[in-house]
């Protein structure tokens, strides 16, 4: 919730003036926290659309928030579209947003109070809610692996967060749900830790040692901006010592 807050307020700020109220729920559809304005709270609320509400499709039947968290994908149910009469005035966006184990974690929903709303103005804010549902997923999967290197990996799903946590060892060590698949890894739970060159198709090369050596001076003489002395004694080596390794990794031109 920490974590999503600012965004909520964000989307909020662009669909709040026109009669839409923003929430965010828990997996089972209890709803957690939400933002709306003050002269649309009592017609909400009205609906169920409050703090500590159950919006599970086993209790509402089809809704926004329940449908979207038991198919776990974005959609829109438009007014009639809800199995209860009494909802059919809302129209609801919503998103799926995964934990870092790749389980469902949350529903961000949109919905609005307008009896005009249209199917096309329904499509723009569903965008913007899938867009935010996917901030709030990438930034919760940084916070869930604050010590690893975070690499934004290609997919063929350009909606989707699809990030690996790569350890100081260069291991994987987590991956959002859209990474997992595009990896064919676990679906859901803790990762076995694997090389990231493994996963990302990425050769050793004849060495994997070596490859590291490689990289250990190649560091050490960026940070030192080329002198040779001051890398070594980051190293922990003599300069002689340094340069024979140079020699031996193919770096004696630098």
């Amino acid at each position: 919730m920490m974590v999503a807050a600012p965004r909520l307020d964000g989307l909020y700020s662009l669909v709040g003036r026109s009669g839409c109220a923003v929430l965010l729920t828990d997996a089972d559809g209890v709803i957690l926290d939400k933002r709306m304005a003050d002269a649309d709270t009592s017609t909400f609320e009205r609906w169920g659309l409050s703090t500590g509400a159950i919006w599970s499709e086993e209790r509402e039947g089809t809704n926004g928030i329940g449908t979207c968290l038991t198919e776990c994908r974005r959609l829109i149910i438009h007014q009639d579209d809800h199995f209860h009469a009494r909802n059919t005035g809302m129209s609801c966006m919503d998103a799926p947003i995964f934990g870092p184990n790749g389980q469902i974690l949350a529903a961000l929903d949109v919905s609005s109070a307008r009896v005009d709303q249209t199917e096309a103005f329904n499509r723009l804010i569903a965008a913007q809610v899938n867009q935010t549902a996917r901030a709030i997923e990438e930034a919760n999967f940084r916070a869930a692996f604050p010590s690893a290197r975070i690499i934004v990996a290609d997919s063929d799903n350009n909606e989707a967060a699809t990030l690996l946590a790569i350890d100081e060892d260069d291991l994987v060590v987590g991956a959002t749900r859209e990474a997992r698949r595009a990896f064919d890894l676990a679906t859901t739970g803790p990762l076995k830790a694997r090389p990231a060159s493994d996963i990302l198709g990425r050769k050793d090369g004849p060495s994997g040692f070596e490859r590291a050596d490689r990289a250990a001076v190649l560091r050490a003489l960026a940070r030192a901006d080329g002198n040779v002395s001051q890398a070594a004694r980051q190293l922990g080596v003599g300069r002689a010592t340094l340069y024979r390794r140079m020699r031996r990794l193919g770096l004696n031109d630098i």
